[in-house]
């Protein structure tokens, strides 16, 4: 049995527990009002948000990527999110409070390609003497720096939440860096 066989039964054995529990996802526009938060997380195994977070099905929108970084890339998911939930009618946190959750953790591989500039510019999209204000390598100054790119696009709806946690992997436990606000003042 290969890796991928085991984990289609273990899918096998989900969706009949899902079904005999009555708990399957409902069409995307009933399920969105369940949704409160985004979380942007990093794509390393390790720190998969839904389980150190213990997330229930529906409770948020995890998007993933190398870092858990705010790159153009990630805005133009946001802006895709966004248009789904328009067509779809649902305003996320429409009738109470959303969150934007950036969280990044310690030990992280990006902080490996620190010594390859040319390829973090090309993920960031910048030039090169604009790489050090992405902090790279250190966890907590980089959850700040992204949290206060989030706070710059206007687009975005002044009153949702926004903060950056940082997951320690040493310790399993996850630290308040940027405390939630809103993304503008009133």
């Amino acid at each position: 049995m290969t890796h991928l066989d085991s984990m289609l039964e273990r899918n096998k054995d989900f969706a009949a527990q899902q079904s005999a529990a009555g708990t399957l996802m409902p069409s995307l526009p009933r399920a969105l009002p369940n949704v409160r938060a985004i979380i942007i997380g990093c794509a390393d195994m390790r720190v998969d948000p839904a389980d150190l977070l213990k997330l229930k099905p529906g409770e948020a929108v995890v998007i993933r990527n190398i870092g858990g970084r705010i790159t153009p890339g990630l805005l133009e998911q946001l802006g895709l999110l966004g248009r789904i939930g328009a067509v779809a009618g649902e305003i996320p946190g429409g009738g109470g409070e959303f969150h934007l959750i950036v969280l990044q953790h310690t030990d992280c591989g990006i902080t490996r390609l620190a010594g390859d500039p040319a390829m973090l510019t090309h993920y960031f999209q910048i030039q090169q003497e604009k790489l050090k204000t992405k902090a790279v390598t250190d966890p907590r100054a980089a959850v700040a720096v992204d949290v206060a790119s989030l706070r710059a696009i206007p687009a975005l709806p002044g009153d949702w939440l926004v903060s950056g946690l940082v997951y320690d992997v040493a310790t399993g436990l996850v630290e308040v860096v940027v405390p939630p606000a809103p993304i503008r003042a009133s």
